[in-house]
């Protein structure tokens, strides 16, 4: 299962791209709003010098001819971008235009199995079920996730599925399981799948020891 980063903030990609463990990263207008950078194509493109994978952008607009033409703006940048695209009547129709051009697509806000059934046979390259806001109104987010990713495997449609929404480490443990081709994670998540009590522990008890093994061998 690919990692892709759920963020804006070039910083944090760093941060974690230094580790290996990053595959790409998905963006929305709440996450770029949070660094306050207005030149969109000059943020993107600096997340593209960190990270050598697909970076999810999503369009303003909500009519199709508009979500059409600022994904071309967007393609037209020449980085290695993915649009982002809603799970709407329109966002469908700028997805069949869209494919057949040649642009890669993800359609997100995603809540049903159905609603990624028809984003993949319009053409997306990916979709979004986000399962953390399924959960938070007590439905099971991760079902949708692994009914999707059964459905598109039993008819051999290529899209893939991203879980999104990943409130938590046990979010990213139940998309592997799912078979989710990828998890988009915030660093913070992130970061907390990096760090264990137990490993802590073990690593000072190691330390303490190879300590206490020099101590005598200093003062025999």
């Amino acid at each position: 299962m690919k990692i892709f980063l759920d963020t804006a903030d070039v910083a944090e990609i760093r941060a974690f791209a230094d580790l290996g463990i990053v595959d790409g990263v998905t963006t929305n207008p709440s996450l770029v709003a949070q660094t306050g950078r207005k030149d969109l194509p000059g943020l993107i493109r600096e997340i593209a010098d960190v990270v050598h994978g697909p970076i999810s952008v999503e369009v303003i607009a909500t009519d199709a001819e508009g979500m059409i033409r600022e994904a071309r703006e967007i393609s037209a940048w020449g980085l290695p971008t993915v649009v982002k695209i809603p799970m709407t009547r329109e966002g469908l129709r700028a997805v069949r235009v869209l494919s057949e051009e040649g642009i890669a697509t993800n359609v997100t806000l995603v809540f049903t199995a159905l609603q990624g059934l028809l984003a993949a046979k319009a053409g997306a390259t990916y979709v979004s079920p986000f399962a953390g806001r399924l959960d938070d109104i007590a439905h099971d987010g991760m079902e949708v996730v692994r009914d999707l990713v059964h459905i598109l495997r039993v008819y051999g449609l290529p899209t893939q599925v991203i879980a999104s929404s990943i409130r938590h480490p046990l979010h990213i443990l139940e998309a592997a399981r799912a078979g989710a081709h990828v998890a988009t994670v915030p660093p913070k998540v992130l970061g907390q799948v990096l760090r264990h009590p137990l490993t802590d522990a073990g690593i000072e008890r190691f330390l303490k020891d190879w300590q206490a093994l020099q101590n005598r061998e200093n003062n025999p």
